[in-house]
């Protein structure tokens, strides 16, 4: 049976593991660049916006004429991801909001990257809870004109 100073003892140990860990890894670089949707329909091109990060909408996979938002206005160029700041609790996660260019309504969402070249999104609806996580993956291909993604 443990006493109360082996448990003391184990919960500083750990904390020095998790913090030492932490120190060693440093802060997670922002989630820059260019990302493939999951559904490989929609490239994002991730850049700072001020003191936030925001995303729009670079490269799409469409026939005839360009997708319009609810408003009619084209979706290439759509800045779709806005108000991402890093997140102080888990400094490799970004939160702000996502645009739903179908019905106009903005989703609270979380962006973080597990590890090199995947990016995940999980947009909800009040908390995380009520969301749904999508995995993103590095783009480094062409996009043509009119926002076009080559098939």
């Amino acid at each position: 049976m443990r006493t109360a100073s082996h448990v003391w003892l184990l919960a500083l140990f750990v904390l020095v593991a998790i913090s030492g860990a932490a120190a060693a890894r440093g802060d997670a670089p922002a989630p820059l660049g260019r990302w493939l949707s999951q559904d490989h329909d929609g490239v994002f091109d991730i850049e700072p916006c001020g003191d936030a990060l925001c995303g729009r909408l670079v490269g799409m996979r469409y026939e005839g004429a360009m997708p319009t938002d609810d408003h009619g206005a084209p979706q290439c160029g759509l800045l779709m991801l806005t108000g991402f700041r890093n997140n102080s609790d888990e400094p490799s996660h970004w939160t702000g909001r996502i645009l739903d260019p179908h019905t106009g309504r903005r989703y609270h969402a979380a962006i973080w990257s597990p590890r090199p070249g995947v990016l995940k999104l999980r947009g909800y609806l009040l908390l995380p809870l009520f969301g749904e996580t999508q995995r993103w993956t590095r783009y480094g291909g062409a996009i043509g004109p009119d926002c076009h993604l080559p098939r």
